[in-house]
């Protein structure tokens, strides 16, 4: 993820926790929000991931005109292509979000203006009966403040295995 200007508003940070579901006063009632140890509004521990919106080159993020992955289980307007080691009768596994973790550094509020700076992390593989070899790949990313400061690590972990488990095998 590159990000070079994410900025924090307080009716983000009040959409993201309704979004989720959390109606924590500390995301959307000042009053209150500066009785508890925040001492302010303060941003849910995920709201980072909205920084995806920001990113020009999210490949997650539509686009008007242009073909879009969709959220289904084919997407919408793409075809896959077998890689060069598979066989179109056994198409390629997708990358699948396997975990993810948030380290605060301090709590992330309104009037903050982050970017975003993502590198390569460990990468390592297991192996598995169903789907053969997993490859596991983690990204990390640092948010900064408009002072340069570090605010939140995040860490992404994602696997690929091997080959797709036939789902239709598997009930029963």
């Amino acid at each position: 993820m590159t990000v070079q200007r994410f900025p924090v508003e307080a009716s983000h940070i009040l959409m993201f926790a309704r979004a989720i579901g959390d109606e924590d006063p500390a995301y959307c009632d000042p009053e209150q929000a500066r009785q508890t140890e925040a001492d302010g509004i303060i941003a849910p521990p995920t709201f980072v991931a909205a920084g995806a919106q920001f990113d020009p080159n999210n490949r997650l993020r539509p686009r008007p005109g242009a073909p879009w992955m969709g959220s289904g289980k084919e997407p919408t307007s793409i075809k896959r292509s077998p890689s060069p080691s598979q066989s179109p009768a056994r198409p390629q596994s997708p990358a699948l979000h396997a975990e993810q973790h948030y380290e605060y550094h301090r709590h992330l509020r309104p009037g903050d203006v982050l970017t975003a700076k993502s590198a390569p992390g460990k990468t390592w593989e297991k192996d598995s009966k169903r789907a053969g070899k997993l490859r596991f790949n983690e990204s990390v990313t640092e948010y900064f403040d408009q002072h340069g400061q570090l605010v939140i690590t995040a860490r992404h972990v994602g696997v690929v295995p091997e080959r797709a488990i036939d789902s239709a095998a598997n009930k029963g």
